[in-house]
């Protein structure tokens, strides 16, 4: 497979993935913002999530004020924002049109006509009142994606890279949403953390990563706790956008392209390196290592995979 090929199949699942992410934040501080004494204004609210995305800084020098409405047109229509849904619907959809004879047509009409009819939306009528609906839309939208693409799409090369875009992206996600508010997850707070502040931040937490209903069931007998709900979303293999659950793909994944391409690439160590790091680790030590430097020293391993498998297979 051509590099280029290679990389538009990658970038197409990343950006179809970042859009459902952005989505996800952006509904979870709508649904914390509209909750009276939650512990946090609605200011704070919104900057929790142009922070997990990593655009606090680049929204203040183009807009300003933190606001509803602002955040809203931002992390939704701007086009100079490269975590905005509009930005990644579109950039995931051109990807998919560079390989159009190499994806299946199911699949490419869950890209194209979910473009089509984003483009149609005019950002004025996307009130506060009509949020909900709409990013429910694009989460219904990015999962019919992952269901074309998973139930149509040949189990081949093309496959492996579009699953590695999806879930390096997805664990990307997961560790900036946990670092960015890693305070809230030390284990002092299960000591105090009977407060509605502590309970609040972690249901936003847990509905970032489409994760509370799943922990009710992996603890049916424990309270919300920050040592569970860090182990839950770190290493908890069953949980899908866990750290772990990820490097499990990942690593599965990379070996089949290995032994597609009967090619051992240093990208593909990397994969097991890290899938081997998170299954044998233990929370307990994680804690005692620092939560917030683990944390970071993912997001870097994760790009550094990304980053190799890019070298290893030439990506354009």
């Amino acid at each position: 497979m051509l590099g280029r090929t290679a990389s538009s199949l990658f970038w197409m699942s990343r950006y179809q993935e970042r859009a459902q992410n952005t989505a996800r934040l952006l509904e979870v501080a709508y649904r914390s913002a509209m909750v009276p004494n939650s512990g946090q204004s609605e200011r704070d609210e919104w900057r929790f999530a142009l922070a997990t995305a990593g655009v606090d800084y680049a929204y203040t020098e183009k807009v300003g004020d933190i606001t509803a409405r602002g955040v809203i047109n931002y992390m939704i229509f701007d086009k100079d924002n490269p975590s905005s849904v509009r930005v990644c619907l579109e950039t995931a959809r051109n990807n998919a049109r560079a390989v159009r004879t190499g994806i299946t047509s199911e699949l490419w009409e869950a890209l194209n006509t979910t473009w089509i009819e984003f483009a149609d939306v005019n950002p004025q009528s996307i009130t506060q009142e009509r949020l909900p609906d709409f990013l429910a839309w694009v989460s219904q939208r990015s999962h019919l994606f992952r269901g074309a693409l998973l139930n149509t799409m040949l189990r081949d090369d093309g496959y492996y890279f579009s699953q590695l875009g999806n879930f390096v992206e997805r664990a990307d996600n997961t560790a900036r949403v946990l670092n960015a508010q890693y305070w809230v997850l030390l284990p002092d707070n299960d000591v105090i953390g009977d407060g509605s502040m502590e309970r609040s931040q972690w249901t936003g937490i847990l509905r970032t990563l489409s994760g509370l209903r799943s922990y009710r069931f992996a603890y049916p007998d424990a309270k919300l706790k920050a040592f569970n709900i860090a182990e839950f979303l770190i290493l908890r293999k069953e949980m899908p956008r866990s750290l772990a659950h990820c490097y499990d793909w990942i690593d599965d994944t990379a070996e089949d392209l290995q032994q597609f391409y009967n090619e051992r690439k240093p990208s593909i160590d990397l994969a097991a390196a890290l899938s081997k790091e998170l299954h044998e680790a233990e929370m307990r030590d994680i804690y005692q290592s620092g939560l917030h430097d683990f944390l970071l020293d993912f997001i870097r391993k994760n790009n550094a995979f990304a980053h190799q498998l890019s070298l290893d297979y030439n990506f354009a």
